[in-house]
C-alpha cells in the first residue's frame, strides 16, 4: 500500500498547531483556526481533522475543544522536531501535589534517540535523587509504558503526589519500594495506589 503523503493545505494545518503549542503552550481553538485558515464552517475544519487522523498524522482527545496532538508521522510531514510537554514540576524529595497542567511544550533535540508520542518532561524539585546526577532544577524525559524492571528511575504517583525514584524489585519482603538516591532519604514502600508513569529516557 503507497503511503498518503500530507497536501499543502493539511501541512498547513499542522504548521499552525505546531505553533501554537511552541508560542502558546497549547493547540489552537477552532476558533482561531478557522481565522488561520479563512474557513466560515466548523464542519469544513471537523473533515480536515478527520483526514488527518485517518492519515494517523494528528490524534484528538474527545471532549477537549484543544485536544489535538501531532503525532509522529505529522511531525514528518512538516519536517519539524517532535515536541514534548512539560508537565509541571516533580519532587525528587518528599512527595509533591500531582501537577497535569502542561506547562510548555519544547522540541527534543536531534541526539535524543526515542520519538515517540508516549514521552514527558518533568522538573525536579529536591535533591533526594543526586546520587544518580539528577538535581534540583533538572529536566527529565520520561517515556509512558507499563513495562518496568528493577533498577530502572521512574516518574511515580500515589495519592500524595509525583515523585522521582529508582524502582526496586526484589523476592523478598518489601518487594517492591521506590529507592531514593541519597542517604538523608527513606524508601518508600509500594501500595496498591501506587502507580509508574513512566521510564526515565535522559536528563536534559
Amino acid at each position: 500500500m503507497q503511503k498518503e503523503t500530507a497536501t499543502k493545505r493539511q501541512k498547513q494545518v499542522l504548521k499552525i498547531i505546531y505553533n501554537s503549542l511552541i508560542n502558546a503552550g497549547f493547540p489552537p481553538s477552532f476558533s482561531e483556526l478557522k481565522e488561520k485558515l479563512k474557513i466560515s464552517s466548523n464542519q469544513s475544519l471537523l473533515d480536515i481533522f478527520s483526514i488527518l487522523e485517518r492519515k494517523n498524522l494528528i490524534r484528538r482527545e474527545e471532549g477537549s475543544a484543544r485536544g489535538i496532538k501531532i503525532l509522529r508521522a505529522g511531525y514528518g510531514a512538516i519536517n519539524a522536531p517532535p515536541l514534548a510537554p512539560i508537565v509541571g514540576a516533580t519532587s525528587a524529595g518528599s512527595f509533591t501535589e500531582a501537577i497535569e497542567e502542561i506547562d510548555a511544550w519544547v522540541p527534543l533535540s536531534k541526539d535524543t534517540e526515542v520519538i515517540s508520542e508516549d514521552v514527558i518532561i518533568t522538573k525536579v524539585i529536591g535533591d533526594s535523587m543526586a546520587g544518580a546526577g539528577i538535581n534540583d532544577g533538572d529536566l527529565i524525559l520520561f517515556k509512558k509504558t507499563d513495562d518496568f524492571v528493577s533498577g530502572d528511575i521512574v516518574l511515580a504517583q500515589t495519592p500524595d503526589g509525583t515523585t522521582v525514584k529508582r524502582f526496586m524489585s526484589q523476592s523478598n519482603p518489601p518487594y517492591k519500594f521506590l529507592k531514593p538516591e541519597n542517604p538523608k532519604y527513606k524508601p518508600i514502600d509500594f501500595t496498591v495506589e501506587t502507580e509508574l508513569i513512566g521510564k526515565m529516557i535522559k536528563k536534559l
